[in-house]
C-alpha cells in the first residue's frame, strides 16, 4: 500500500485550505489509483473533507472505485479515564465527520505510558470493532515495549504507523523484529521527510540565510531536526546526491527512490506520502514507485551513506519516543 497522507493540519494553520480545491484534488488521486487517505481527529478539517469527498465518490464514481477508497483516521485522546462510553462517543464523532458507518482503520495514539489507560481504550475499541463500527484497530507511534504489552493482552492490532525514512531507520531495529514474530505491519510516514528528501533541497546550504528553500512548514522544521541529530546537513547532501544518481539511472525522482527503499524494508506494508491538497500534486511520481526496482548497486550505494549517520535509536529512543523526549 502506498497512499497520500494529509498535510491538512499544516495547511489549515497557515490558512491555505480551499475546501473545493482540496476535495477535487482527492478525487484526482483516487481516480489515479491512490485511494487510501490518512487523517486524524486533530488534523484540522481533515475528517470533514473526507466526508465531503466520500459522498462525491458515492454520487459521481462507479461502485468499484468506492470499494477501493479507504479512510484511515487516528484518535489522540487526552489523559482521562478511558470508559466505554467515552471511547464510543469519540469514535462516533469521527464516523459522523467522515460520514461512514464503519471506520476502515482507527489508529490509536497515547502520550503517557505511565498511564495504562491505553489498554482500556484499546479494549473498548476492540469492542467497537466487534460491533462493526471499526473495521480494523491499529496504533500510531507506539514503541516496541508497549506494542508487545498490547499483543500480550490479546488486543488484535494490525499495524503501527511510525516515522521511517532513509535517515530514520529505527523501525528496522526492535520494532521490525517484533513485527516479524507477531505479524503486525508497519505503515510509515515522514518517508520523504516533509519534502527534504527531494531535488528541491539538493545542493543547498541552509546555514546561509535565504540561500536555500525556506523551511516554511512545521513538518520541514521537524525533519530538519532529525537531519541534525542524524549527521548534519553536509552528510544529508551526500545522501541526496547519492539518491539523485540512483533516481537518474531509473528515470525517476529522489522522493520516488526514497519511498521505494522504505517500502522494501521488512515489516513495511505501506507508506503515507504527504500531499498539499489543492496546492501541489505528485501523482506521477507516486505511481512510478510501483514499477521501480532498486538493484543491489543502488541499495549498496545508499547504505554506504547511511552507515556514516548516527544511530537515532541511541539518540532519540524507540519509535514514537521523539514525541515524548524531544
Amino acid at each position: 500500500m502506498q497512499s497520500p497522507q494529509w498535510y491538512v493540519a499544516d495547511q489549515w494553520r497557515l490558512g491555505k485550505i480551499d475546501r473545493d480545491d482540496a476535495v477535487e484534488a482527492m478525487l484526482r488521486y483516487a481516480d489515479a489509483g491512490l485511494s487510501t487517505f490518512d487523517m486524524a481527529d486533530h488534523y484540522g478539517p481533515a475528517e470533514d473533507l473526507y466526508g465531503i469527498f466520500i459522498n462525491r465518490v458515492r454520487r459521481e464514481r462507479p461502485p468499484e472505485l468506492l470499494e477501493n477508497v479507504k479512510g484511515l483516521t487516528k484518535w489522540v485522546p487526552p489523559p482521562v479515564k478511558m470508559t466505554g462510553s467515552y471511547v464510543r462517543q469519540n469514535i462516533d464523532i469521527s464516523r459522523k465527520r467522515m460520514d461512514v458507518a464503519s471506520l476502515d482503520m482507527l489508529q490509536f495514539h497515547w502520550w503517557d505510558y505511565s498511564n495504562t489507560g491505553y489498554l482500556d481504550a484499546l479494549k473498548h475499541l476492540t469492542d467497537l470493532k466487534e460491533e462493526g463500527k471499526i473495521k480494523t484497530v491499529a496504533l500510531t507511534n507506539f514503541d516496541s515495549e508497549r506494542l508487545q504489552i498490547i499483543l500480550e493482552n490479546k488486543i488484535p492490532v494490525v499495524s503501527n504507523q511510525v516515522q521511517h525514512s532513509l535517515v530514520d531507520m529505527r523501525p528496522q531495529q526492535r520494532m521490525a523484529e517484533l513485527c516479524k514474530l507477531t505479524g503486525v505491519k508497519l505503515i510509515t510516514y515522514g518517508t520523504v521527510m516533509g519534502g527534504l528528501l527531494s531535488e528541491k533541497f539538493l545542493d543547498t546550504n541552509l546555514s546561509i540565510p535565504f540561500a536555500g528553500p525556506p523551511l516554511n512548514t512545521p513538518s520541514l522544521n521537524k525533519y530538519k531536526r532529525m537531519v541534525d541529530a542524524w549527521g548534519g546537513w553536509s552528510l544529508f547532501q551526500t545522501l541526496l546526491q547519492t539518491l539523485k544518481s540512483v533516481a537518474s539511472k531509473h528515470g525517476v525522482s529522489i522522493p520516488t527512490v526514497a519511498v521505494k527503499y522504505i517500502l522494501d524494508q521488512p515489516g513495511v506494508a505501506g507508506s503515507m506520502i504527504g500531499v498539499r491538497l489543492g496546492l501541489a500534486e505528485h501523482i506521477n511520481d507516486a505511481n512510478k514507485i510501483f514499477s521501480l526496482v532498486l538493484d543491489e548497486e543502488d541499495i549498496n550505494s545508499i547504505q554506504q551513506v547511511q552507515k556514516r549517520g548516527k544511530d537515532l535509536q541511541r539518540i532519540i529512543g524507540d519509535c514514537g519516543d521523539e514525541y515524548r523526549r524531544l
